[in-house]
């Protein structure tokens, strides 16, 4: 009788598991338009996993036709999930290229710790969001400028609507880009070996404080990816995930994720200063014309995102 009780009760959770995955599955592949539906989108990988423990609970409860369905929402969320997990073919034959990208929480990410990061992995090009006036001093003043010469910065006073990007190769032909509330930028970056390479840092205003200019912002970035062309990197915080279809229409041309190439997949970067995170990755590196080698992310003192760094081999 007990027995019987306990499988009862594991079917009632295998299948609330399975219900959990299929609305998972349902909110990535939506093109949502509403606020509410895209912020329940960003938990939609952690719902998905719903699949696993369901068919897991259900094959204990001896529940074989409900585990055979089980199986059926299993293979839907791997179909949506697995590819990001599989390493790119194709090699590229050209120089290496080292992006670190990162939000800086209002300027407030440690100085040193940041010149730390750029000098140990010997970074090429630092795209920064939430750059600060200070922070531009205080970056200075820990030798960033040493180890990046070469710079086009669009800061705020305060706040988080500064961008920018350090080089170690000279920069020309910078942009600010029109239709964002806070500064998204690119410039031009004369690679020694593999000539111009187009840089491009953005930050779209968050969907939980306008969801309307978020949408619009997102659009904007697809067509000014869609207008590059020639080899390029990209260095953002999206304030979307992999399930948002903003997102995912970015990678619909020439540009691929980074993490997604080297079959690292998502990437979990926010909140990065909670006991209990990071939940969600919004950060990001873009290529085009290149392949990624290598991509991790890295904790930085201060700021509540962890950066994501990139080994990148461009194509010759």
């Amino acid at each position: 009788m007990m027995r019987e009780w306990m499988e009862r009760v594991l079917l009632v959770l295998g299948w609330g598991a399975v219900v959990a995955a299929v609305i998972g599955i349902v909110l990535h592949l939506g093109d949502w338009r509403r606020q509410s539906m895209v912020l329940l989108a960003s938990g939609a990988m952690w719902l998905m996993l719903g699949a696993v423990v369901g068919l897991v609970l259900l094959l204990v409860a001896r529940g074989w036709r409900s585990a055979a369905a089980a199986g059926v929402v299993l293979t839907g969320v791997l179909w949506l999930v697995a590819p990001s997990y599989v390493p790119e073919a194709r090699a590229a034959d050209g120089p290496e290229l080292v992006v670190l990208q990162s939000n800086l929480l209002f300027g407030q990410a440690d100085p040193a710790a940041v010149v730390a990061t750029v000098r140990d992995n010997d970074v090429d090009v630092f795209t920064v969001e939430e750059l600060t006036v200070d922070a531009i001093t205080g970056l200075r003043g820990a030798g960033l400028e040493d180890r990046l010469p070469h710079f086009y910065l669009e800061p705020a006073q305060s706040g988080g609507g500064g961008t920018g990007i350090y080089s170690r190769y000279p920069l020309r032909d910078t942009v600010k880009y029109d239709g964002f509330i806070m500064s998204n930028v690119s410039a031009t970056m004369e690679h020694p070996q593999r000539g111009p390479i187009s840089v491009f840092a953005f930050h779209p205003i968050p969907p939980t404080i306008d969801f309307a200019a978020w949408s619009a912002e997102m659009r904007r970035v697809d067509e000014i990816l869609a207008a590059t062309e020639g080899p390029a990197v990209v260095g953002a915080d999206f304030n979307a995930t992999q399930s948002h279809s903003a997102y995912r229409s970015l990678l619909d041309g020439a540009f691929a994720s980074a993490a997604d190439q080297t079959g690292d997949g998502i990437l979990l970067t926010y909140p990065a200063d909670r006991r209990w995170g990071p939940l969600i990755g919004i950060d990001y590196v873009l290529v085009a014309g290149g392949v990624a080698e290598r991509v991790r992310t890295l904790t930085l003192p201060g700021t509540d995102h962890r950066a994501v760094l990139a080994t990148v081999r461009m194509d010759r």
